[in-house]
């Protein structure tokens, strides 16, 4: 038997660009549904968890999360690694998957391989954006309940509490991974911040499967190959996307399949 493998899920109402995103509507459902229905779809995921911020602007979040069928803790706004990591505790995970709500095309099959990957090498960590490829939008990590429990404890810093795995990509003693999904699409972005992300995923969630279908990756960049006008309401946001491949590399992440030290 696997271990018990929890993918849990940040989500707020707050966000200085987009307020309530995760509640927007595509579709006919949410967001966060969305994200959640796909978060569910992941083979060798036990259970789903929203983690929330305790704060009351929440709430419709906390009750959008419960609707879906994921089970929800609520803790600290700010501190989203001390989140997690309570979380975790919640769900009695021997392994993690972070995936944030801002991406409702989250794909089960990559996030299945990113699992495996840090099965396969008894990784600390396993991610797909160290450096990412692909769609910016499909971004998820995996790690041991261990090593997020010794993230907890020793990171200090208000970057890695904020952005909880900064610590794990970069302490010497871990082992990490990366999964390669491919450089089609790289310039892409699915994820949502900005008013023109959301005209973006409305007009082609109107072109996919119906609920509850998960069209692939591939599938998806097949419908915008066919719709390039899509591609462009916010292709100039492009240059924003590899932003935290940025920050990765100013602090230190590893680059590459896998890194042992």
């Amino acid at each position: 038997m696997h271990p018990r493998t929890a993918v849990i899920v940040q989500a707020r109402f707050g966000s200085t660009r987009l307020p309530g995103k995760v509640l927007e509507d595509l579709a006919g459902h949410s967001v966060l549904e969305h994200v959640l229905h796909r978060c569910r779809a992941i083979a060798d995921a036990d259970v789903v968890c929203c983690a929330i911020p305790a704060a009351g602007d929440s709430d419709a979040v906390a009750q959008a999360a419960e609707r879906a069928g994921a089970l929800v803790y609520r803790g600290d706004e700010h501190d989203v690694l001390d989140r997690y990591y309570r979380a975790a505790q919640k769900v009695d995970a021997a392994v993690v998957m972070r995936v944030t709500s801002d991406c409702p095309l989250i794909d089960p099959a990559i996030c299945a391989a990113v699992l495996r990957l840090r099965a396969h090498h008894g990784a600390d960590y396993a991610g797909n954006n160290m450096p990412r490829s692909g769609p910016h939008g499909l971004d998820c990590e995996a790690f041991t309940f261990a090593a997020l429990q010794r993230a907890a404890r020793e990171a200090t810093d208000a970057y890695s509490r904020e952005h909880v795995t900064p610590w794990l990509r970069s302490h010497p003693q871990l082992i990490r991974c990366n999964l390669a999904v491919g450089t089609e699409g790289g310039e892409l972005r699915w994820t949502l911040d900005y008013p023109e992300d959301l005209a973006f995923l409305r007009a082609l969630f109107v072109l996919l499967p119906p609920w509850p279908a998960i069209p692939p990756t591939r599938d998806v960049l097949r419908v915008l190959t066919g719709h390039p006008e899509i591609a462009a309401i916010n292709r100039h946001l492009a240059q924003l996307s590899p932003q935290r491949s940025a920050a990765a590399a100013q602090s230190g992440e590893p680059h590459g399949n896998i890194e042992r030290t």
